[in-house]
């Protein structure tokens, strides 16, 4: 346990200059930490003990949530339980009982086509899109491939395993069909070829393999079926076709019965054909559905394909008859749909998303069966739904997984680790009455696996904000996550009637109520949001539903500036006015300088209307005050860039590119409305004059899409685009470079900032005169009055280039050369907020109120607050808020806030304890209000008592308060910058941990911003991850790693350590249930299936060896328990031992069933003989 002195580190410091730090790598953006020369050593005398270390850190991802993102194929064990979805990319999710949910990952990340359990083997069988087989070991947490089979010629197109069988049949694009030995994972030799499949004088190729399955009755016999209609019953043993089969439609599914005598088919037409093996000359039976009756003689109208068709047998009723698709042409509107058939009841179930794939749930596993179905999953491109065949209406059952995360699309989240225990109990029970109902009263029916809660069970919430303005809490305690309450903040504003709205479409261009930002207190329950319209709505908790009127306040934000330019060498040229050269066009956020239809310029117009009748509003978060920005001449209202709000002062700030408000909501009263710029008040360093909005100006939206984005890499050419529109978006696919620079002929957008390196500034530019020079120039050579704002207002988002010649040619610097000259767009954002007790002024003796204001240009602004007491007088008496002029300086914008207090322990802003406010008691005359407090560790020295730690998108430092000493600065990125910073606690000690744009994931201690982590994580593909990363205590984080999935991870060693025993058992041992006797005489005259060997069949003792051209095998990983018993030496080989014992003596006990079973045939046939020779016996030749 390291322990550090200020004082002897700042006597060990050599001269260096102010604020310097070691600068970071090129990659990683490390450096280490330095002290600022200019401490009072003498200040700080005691010692703080920084208990972390690196051994404490170390990163890994712990378990994804919600529904699987484009959804491709489906898979079912029977016997485990369990359910497999494969997707797009390659993933593979696997659910079990709640608790159970597993995602792994192929490493190309070709698509999944389709699925294969080996039923209670605890194994799982993948084919790809990149025509590979993968086999998957379940009996581990972390499942692996242990084969890979990769065809080289052929493309698959469809796979079968049959129930208790290591023959895997592969139907491929060619027609072929060729079968593999799941032990080895080697290609048979054995090939049925299309052409010897086929009648010999059919002319035309049968098509792709569409459907391969064994007969139920004889296991000896394959049924083919092709694309273009064709099915062909072949037999494996004589290697020929049985029978054949043709229909002038293409075939899409084929389903036996159980008998084995019949089978079903689907067609492109939408007609079902039950066709019979005696007579396969012509269909058994054939029907549309769906289609119209014709008259007499007519062929049925033809319908939309049936997809898929599954034909159930039950013991006591009608078979079912499920199948997707195959309504008329004539329903353009109606949705997807899944049909089930039982009898002569017809019921269509519609969908709300498209089916990609069902399966009907059956009793039992063996095919020769009734088979019994109770359930059937629908895979929906967003959904996944069970529904129960056991009740005539056809109910769903719960999903208790949380599938419906993506229900509106998340545009935010927040994340909080070790909150108040009875926080969850609470919300579930306000949520839980607001449920749905008419769900099935049964029980979900995949219930596979094992789990239990683990060692690690701190109450956990994540909270998501959605595009249509709802909120959801989420219980993610023990790596699990369900829904506890959702909360609609659109229920405050009046509904947009059609043909309305227009101001609001000039601000977002759809989606007018999405939420931007979330700031939740847990310990006073007070929740705010600020929404993309320019609103924030302060939301109180209460039990106990009330009917009030919703106060809203309505608040003027808009200021401007005259735009100055810092003189720049002569080899740069002016800037001219670009007010004539930029058109008029809407920037990516959808704002724009528009005026009203009437020709009258907007004015003190919010961009929604609050209800003004009284609302019901239900127990949960209430509606306390709604505050929105309005249009000022003719411009609207900037979107909010930072919130706070503080339960213990009942004040909430909020700020933008404008300016900062600050809202006394107690009282319902607007405290301060200021432009940035006045915040400075004289020590505004820049010399900004105000004035009016310009009135024809191109309109440029200061939308930060995230807070505190600045610029990317800045030798950079492609761009991605950052929209608020990307957030929302379920559709992944790239915007194309044509499209965004298409947008502007002069200049590119980023949330409709200047991103051009090449493009002057998006507002006009004009020459300093001698005396703002002058005013300039006064600070000393070469040092500007304020550092060059690359943030959020101009950046530039693209991949590195390595050609000199483009680094010369761009006019975008680094943060580095970003010193030399101000900021060419003037505006100044406010980026972060923080109420804290803390010295508003420099050398104050005593802590007060404080308000920390961050802005895009780096400055901190330290604004006091003047507070009543406590009591009646709180209600009553105004509160003062005045910016003191005190204000420190970093390197970009700024991203966090935070205090420790002289002993190193993290101090928590005050805050009030909750009290229902609907629940006071009558004879209480007032509102009692009771506040925790946390100042800093009373000393009866004279000196600093709190540490302020501060962190920009550039770098971190620790200031000393009340002093505003700099202790420590670190540099934590040149060339990239912070996405997300946090102070968390772990292990009882506080650190900083940052997200970089170069998908780098750093922590550092606190106060010394010693580096205890930096790892290359997470490059940034997608501005939905910059938008929702979050980081928390005890070691968490997340961040949306699809439109559909949270993804969730851990910086903590221990709790690397301890995952395994978190995450659930995929498979459990179950015995496989016995199939029905089928009497002797099925077992005689039933077929040949209990005799065929097909290892006899497909072996390469009479198989021969398949071509090595055909397919590559390539052996797996085989996870990490396989490894561990692979390199465990003697343990290993006891380990293989035991397992070859036990499969030989389960091999052992099928050899004695099957033995018991044959002697007990022999012995009757032998009965039978000697009845029948003594029948016989005694008559005479004539006599037969």
């Amino acid at each position: 346990m390291k322990k550090f002195n200020f004082r002897k580190v700042l006597d060990g410091l050599t001269a260096s200059s102010p604020g310097s730090g070691s600068s970071s790598g090129s990659n990683s953006g490390g450096g280490s930490g330095s002290v600022h020369p200019g401490g009072t050593a003498g200040v700080l005398r005691e010692e703080i003990q920084e208990t972390l270390t690196s051994e404490y850190f170390h990163i890994c991802k712990t378990v994804r949530h919600g529904f699987p993102y484009q959804p491709t194929a489906l898979a079912f064990d029977p016997v485990q339980k369990t359910l497999a979805i494969g997707t797009r990319t390659g993933a593979i999710r696997i659910l079990g009982r709640p608790g159970v949910d597993c995602y792994c990952q192929h490493e190309s990340g070709a698509a999944v086509l389709q699925l294969q359990f080996l039923i209670n083997e605890g194994a799982l069988v993948s084919a790809s899109s990149d025509d590979t087989l993968h086999l998957w070991n379940l009996r581990q947490k972390r499942p692996a491939i242990l084969h890979s089979l990769k065809f080289n010629r052929e493309r698959i197109t469809y796979c079968h395993l049959p129930f208790q069988s290591k023959w895997l049949y592969v139907g491929t694009e060619r027609g072929n069909t060729h079968i593999v030995n799941i032990e080895s994972f080697i290609l048979s030799g054995y090939v049925i070829m299309w052409n010897k499949a086929i009648e010999l004088s059919t002319k035309t190729h049968p098509g792709p393999v569409v459907h391969l399955s064994d007969s139920p009755r004889d296991e000896g016999k394959l049924l083919i079926g092709y694309e273009n209609g064709t099915v062909v019953f072949w037999d494996l043993k004589s290697k020929r076709a049985e029978l054949r089969v043709y229909y002038d439609e293409a075939i899409h599914s084929i389903d036996w019965h159980h008998e084995g005598k019949q089978f079903m088919c689907s067609h492109s037409d939408g007609s079902l054909t039950l066709w019979n093996l005696k007579s396969p000359s012509r269909p058994f039976q054939t029907t549309i559905p769906h289609g119209k009756s014709q008259k007499e003689g007519r062929k049925s109208e033809s319908c939309k394909p049936i997809l898929k068709v599954e034909y159930k047998t039950c013991r006591n009723s009608e078979p079912f008859i499920i199948f997707s698709g195959g309504l008329s042409y004539d329903k353009a509107c109606r949705r997807p749909s899944l049909t089930i058939m039982h009898g002569k009841a017809i019921t269509v179930l519609e969908m709300d998303h498209p089916i990609v794939e069902f399966l009907t749930l059956c009793e039992t596993p063996y095919p020769n069966e009734f088979q019994e179905p109770y359930a059937v999953v629908v895979l929906l491109e967003k959904d996944l739904i069970v529904v129960d065949l056991t009740q005539s209406n056809f109910p769903i059952f719960e999903n208790p997984y949380p599938m419906d995360i993506h229900e509106s699309p998340v545009t935010c989240t927040a994340y909080f680790a070790d909150c108040p225990p009875d926080l969850i109990l609470v919300l579930y029970s306000i949520g839980v009455k607001h449920k749905k109902q008419g769900y099935s009263n049964k029980e979900w029916p995949i219930t596979g696996g094992a789990w239990n809660l683990g060692t690690q069970t701190y109450p956990e919430i994540i909270i998501t904000g959605h595009a249509d303005g709802s909120i959801k809490f989420w219980d993610a305690s023990a790596i699990t996550l369900q829904m506890l309450y959702k909360l609609k903040t659109s229920k405050v504003f009046e509904k947009q009637k059609v043909g309305e709205g227009k101001q609001t479409c000039e601000i977002v261009e759809e989606d007018p109520y999405a939420i931007q930002m979330i700031y939740w207190c847990p310990e006073s329950r007070i929740f705010c949001v600020s929404g993309v319209s320019a609103y924030v709505i302060i939301y109180k908790f209460s039990r106990h539903e009330i009917t009030a009127e919703i106060v809203s306040l309505e608040v003027r934000l808009q200021y401007d500036v005259e735009d100055i330019i810092t003189p720049e060498p002569e080899t740069s040229p002016p800037f001219p006015d670009l007010s004539s050269q930029l058109p008029s066009s809407r920037s990516l956020s959808g704002s724009t300088n528009t005026v009203a239809s009437e020709g009258v310029a907007k004015d003190s117009i919010p961009c929604l209307n609050v209800k003004t009748r009284p609302v019901r509003m239900p127990p949960g978060y209430q509606a306390e005050l709604v505050i929105q920005l309005v249009w000022v001449d003719g411009e609207p209202p900037q979107q909010i860039t930072s919130l706070a709000v503080s339960s213990a002062y009942g004040i909430v700030a909020f700020g933008n590119c404008n300016g900062l408000a600050v809202v006394d909501f107690i009282q319902k009263t607007v405290l301060l409305s200021m432009g940035t710029i006045d915040l400075y008040r004289s020590s505004d360093l820049y010399q900004r004059q105000p004035r009016s909005p310009r009135k024809n100006k191109q309109f440029i939206a200061d939308n930060f899409c995230m807070r505190g984005l600045s610029n990317f890499y800045p030798d950079l050419t492609k761009r991605i685009r950052t929209s608020y529109q990307s957030l929302t978006e379920l559709n992944d696919s790239p915007v194309p470079l044509e499209l965004e620079r298409c947008k502007s002929p002069t200049s590119d957008h980023v949330n409709g900032h200047c991103t051009s390196p090449t493009s002057q500034s998006c507002s006009s530019g004009k020459r300093l005169s001698s005396a703002d020079v002058s005013k300039v120039n006064r600070w000393g050579p070469g040092r500007p009055p304020f550092r060059k704002a690359q943030s959020a207002a101009c950046m530039e988002i693209s991949l590195p280039v390595t050609t000199e010649e483009s680094r010369e040619n761009s006019y975008s610097r680094s943060r580095s050369s970003s010193i030399s000259s101000i900021d060419k767009d003037s505006k100044e954002a406010i980026t972060a907020l923080y109420f804290m007790e803390s010295f508003a002024r420099k050398n104050d003796s005593t802590v007060s109120p404080c308000l920390f204001v961050g802005t895009s240009l780096g400055m901190v602004l330290i604004i006091p607050l003047n507070l009543p007491s406590a009591g009646e007088q709180r209600f009553t008496e105004p509160v003062m808020v005045l910016p003191s002029g005190t204000f420190l300086s970093l390197k970009g914008a700024v991203l966090t806030f935070s205090c420790m207090d002289r002993t190193g322990g993290l101090m928590q802003p005050p805050y009030e304890v909750w009290k229902d406010p609907n629940n006071i008691d009558e004879n209480e005359k007032s509102w009692r209000r009771k506040l925790v407090m946390n100042f800093p560790s009373p000393s009866q020295e004279i000196g600093d008592h709190q540490y302020t730690i501060i962190c920009s998108e550039k770098q971190a430092k620790v200031f000393s308060l009340p002093s505003q000493t700099c202790l420590y600065v670190h540099n934590i990125t040149e060339t990239s910058f912070i996405l997300r910073a946090d102070v968390v606690v772990m292990c009882n000690s506080a650190c900083l941990a940052c997200f970089c744009a170069n998908g780098h994931i750093m922590i550092m201690s606190l106060p010394s911003l010693r580096p205890m982590l930096d790892v290359n994580y997470l490059p940034l593909t997608d501005m939905r991850i910059a938008r929702t990363f979050c980081f928390t205590n005890e070691g968490q984080a997340l961040y949306l790693v699809s439109p559909t999935e949270i993804q969730r991870l851990t910086y903590s060693q221990e709790m690397c350590d301890n995952l395994q025993d978190m995450l659930g058992d995929l498979f459990t041992p179950i015995e496989t249930p016995e199939a029905q006797n089928r009497g002797f005489l099925k077992g005689l005259f039933g077929g040949s299936g209990q005799t065929f060997d097909r290892e006899e069949l497909f072996g390469e003792a009479s198989a021969g060896k398949a071509s090595r051209s055909l397919a590559q095998h390539i052996p797996g990983p085989g996870g990490i328990e396989g490894m561990k018993g692979a390199a465990g030496g003697v343990m290993g080989e006891l380990t293989r031992a035991r397992i070859a014992l036990d499969e030989r003596g389960q091999r052992l006990g099928e050899l004695e069933e099957k033995t018991a079973g044959m002697m007990t045939s022999a012995e009757a046939f032998s009965k039978h003989a000697h009845e029948l020779m003594l029948k016989y016996k005694d008559k005479k030749w004539y006599q037969f």
